[in-house]
């Protein structure tokens, strides 16, 4: 890793990393089921997977993702992007953070979430909505990601856009949170605003 993304990720990570995998285990473990099996989809480095299993000992997390990091904090096995190698009803829960908006086809990956879970997803994601909030959300996703080499395609989904794939996956709508508070002040002015969304799914 060149010496500029190495620069990145340290000022990224103690600047927003640890605050954000904090307050998402919080609002993540709080909506888990009881005793579930929980596939966390583009997981990373599993920092936030083994937050949420620190908070909820009885929940049980493995990964996948396009590419394996050299240090994971929990299993993580490798996909395609598209095709999740797993059979049906396999997981009690899949989670998807911030996932969707880098994938090639997220109609698609959200249906393969939903052909793997028994009942629930949690989805974290963001929403295009209000002034400057593509050039924001593209900021972030760059600073965020160019570390780890990770594609920024910067589709960013509407409100109604949201609902139409949720819909279509055939999910339903149990809680939408729209104030997640992941940056702290000032900064929550600038990055939270509401373009970041949890979404609590079900299956029909």
């Amino acid at each position: 890793m060149s010496s500029p993304k190495r620069a990145l990720n340290a000022v990224h990570s103690s600047l927003v990393s640890g605050r954000r995998v904090g307050v998402l285990a919080q609002h993540l473990a709080a909506r888990l089921p009881r005793d579930s099996r929980v596939l966390d989809v583009g997981a990373g480095d599993g920092a936030l997977a083994a937050k949420i299993m620190q908070l909820r000992p009885d929940v049980t997390i493995e990964g996948i993702d396009v590419s394996i990091r050299p240090k994971v904090r929990i299993p993580v096995g490798l996909f395609d992007g598209v095709h999740i190698p797993t059979e049906r009803s396999s997981f009690d829960c899949v989670m998807l953070v911030d996932v969707l908006h880098h994938a090639q086809d997220a109609a698609l990956l959200l249906r393969e979430a939903v052909r793997v879970t028994r009942r629930q997803l949690l989805i974290k994601d963001h929403v295009c909505e209000g002034i400057l909030a593509s050039t924001t959300l593209r900021f972030m996703d760059y600073v965020g990601n160019w570390g780890h080499d990770v594609a920024v395609r910067g589709k960013y989904f509407s409100e109604t856009e949201w609902r139409n794939l949720i819909s279509q996956a055939g999910l339903v709508i149990n809680e939408k949170v729209d104030r997640l508070d992941i940056y702290p002040f000032p900064f929550t002015h600038i990055f939270d605003r509401r373009l970041h969304v949890l979404f609590e799914l079900r299956k029909l």
